[in-house]
């Protein structure tokens, strides 16, 4: 191939797939990172920080938690893996992506502005859509985990003064978007996480107490998976419009006012 078209070719090569050899004193030569190597790079490490802010291990007690779930079973509105399908695709749609993401979404904002009004406005919202006793202890118990684990994990964090004020603790969706934020996630990825985190703990519940299979479990993760991006997409519309949020889920609110004098129960909600 003649030297001028090798040239045009070389020429012609997208600079990203390009690695450029950085020579040090001593003579030894290190590949410089590319643009392409940069956004690898941080593409895997938000992953690797979704992943733990959404992990099971988090010290925040969602595993004690069915959100009705167990209710629903003992009404018998749960009772086989068809059925857990449509509860939980029911809640991703009607109260996850409407009111839990934008929560936490507008409080991600208001957290990185550090903006004391607009969380102390997401919080009183979060409380007072809480419909039974057992939902609000949950909100604060896991929020109150949430901010212990960051203050160990980042104790010099700006915001944590700001999460002091917020009475008696940041609710869940608000502590969640402050991990998030702790852990250099944008929102996007702090939302996608927190979805995820939800249904886990959901199928996890499930598998407990409908019950069901393993083999049951990774269906429905695998059949509901593909909801979360939607309902991320949705919330992130919704998050600087308050007045549009829907936390109305009625048959919810009477199954977790029963589960509060159930008989016998595994969970704490």
């Amino acid at each position: 191939m003649p030297m001028r078209m090798v040239m045009e070719i070389a020429r012609r090569m997208p600079k990203a797939t390009t690695t450029r050899i950085r020579t040090s004193r001593m003579g030894t030569t290190t590949p410089e990172p590319t643009s392409l190597g940069v956004a690898l790079q941080a593409d895997a490490s938000a992953a690797l920080h979704m992943m733990w802010l959404s992990s099971p291990a988090l010290p925040v007690g969602g595993f004690s938690y069915s959100e009705g779930l167990e209710a629903a079973v003992d009404a018998g509105l749960v009772s086989d893996e068809k059925q857990t399908l449509a509860w939980l695709r029911g809640q991703l749609q009607l109260t996850v992506a409407r009111s839990e993401l934008p929560a936490a979404c507008a409080a991600h904002a208001a957290w990185e502005a550090a903006d004391s009004a607009a969380l102390q406005t997401i919080q009183t919202w979060v409380l007072s859509t809480r419909e039974t006793f057992e939902l609000r202890q949950q909100s604060q118990q896991m929020g109150r985990s949430m901010l212990e684990w960051l203050r160990n994990l980042r104790p010099d964090h700006p915001a944590l003064p700001l999460a002091a004020q917020l009475e008696p603790a940041p609710a869940w969706q608000l502590a969640f978007a402050l991990g998030g934020l702790a852990l250099g996630l944008d929102a996007q990825h702090m939302a996608h996480a927190l979805a995820f985190s939800w249904l886990e703990n959901q199928v996890q519940a499930a598998m407990r107490v409908v019950p069901l299979g393993q083999s049951s479990g990774q269906r429905l993760l695998a059949a509901l998976l593909p909801d979360i991006p939607a309902a991320v997409e949705q919330a992130r519309n919704l998050q600087d419009r308050m007045d549009d949020w829907q936390s109305f889920s009625p048959m919810l609110a009477i199954l977790s006012s029963r589960h509060e004098t159930q008989y016998s129960r595994l969970f704490r909600s």
